[in-house]
């Protein structure tokens, strides 16, 4: 099935406008683009679909801080219902038996789910897919959380035939990101992002 394919802002770097990624993102062949909580509600070149917060907040998505025990990521998002969760490694929602007791513990939750932070804990993505309200590719393989395709372990197919099998009606975009004081460096992420566009778009016919 043929989708939209976003990029998220982070792909293109820290501290440029949000005008100047959408411009990018556009240029680059994207159909939209996942923004920030100060982004604009519309006048950019793309239209955006996910919005990341650093905290909880209804509407849009957020990861647990490494800091946070399990008991506070299930208060905070009880707290802001309508925030999707992104589980990540190095916080508490880290495998995928945790992220199917926190959609338990907290109801309505929908999982901003990153296939690299997925594969990077040894989990398989197409069992979280259910609980997916927006999904990020990228390619990953056990232990590190973004590489080139050539090096990654994401099955993209997997992946997109779980969709279309769901009905899936979310958002599907694309992240890469250079933040090596996160511990996260990768050379170029714009180019990656077009790389795995190009392959997810010949996947999707």
């Amino acid at each position: 099935m043929r989708r939209p394919l976003g990029v998220v802002a982070v792909t293109y770097g820290m501290g440029r406008s949000p005008a100047d990624v959408a411009r990018s993102a556009s240029d680059d062949g994207f159909d939209f683009v996942d923004g920030g909580i100060g982004w604009p509600p519309d006048g950019l070149a793309l239209p955006i679909v996910d919005r990341f917060s650093m905290k909880p907040l209804d509407g849009y998505s957020s990861g647990p801080w490494p800091t946070w025990t399990w008991e506070q990521v299930v208060e905070q998002w009880r707290a802001a219902p309508g925030c999707r969760l992104e589980p990540w490694g190095r916080c508490v929602v880290n495998s995928n038996e945790a992220c199917l007791e926190i959609v338990r513990e907290v109801p309505g939750l929908r999982l901003l789910l990153d296939v690299g932070h997925v594969v990077a804990w040894g989990g398989d993505p197409v069992e979280l897919l259910p609980h997916a309200g927006h999904v990020q590719l990228r390619q990953a393989r056990l232990g590190t959380a973004q590489c080139g395709d050539a090096d990654g372990d994401v099955d993209f197919v997997a992946v997109l035939d779980g969709l279309d099998a769901l009905g899936y009606t979310g958002g599907l975009s694309i992240e890469y990101f250079d933040l090596p004081d996160a511990g996260w460096p990768l050379d170029d992420p714009r180019a990656h992002a077009i790389e795995t566009a190009r392959r997810v778009r010949a996947l999707m016919g």
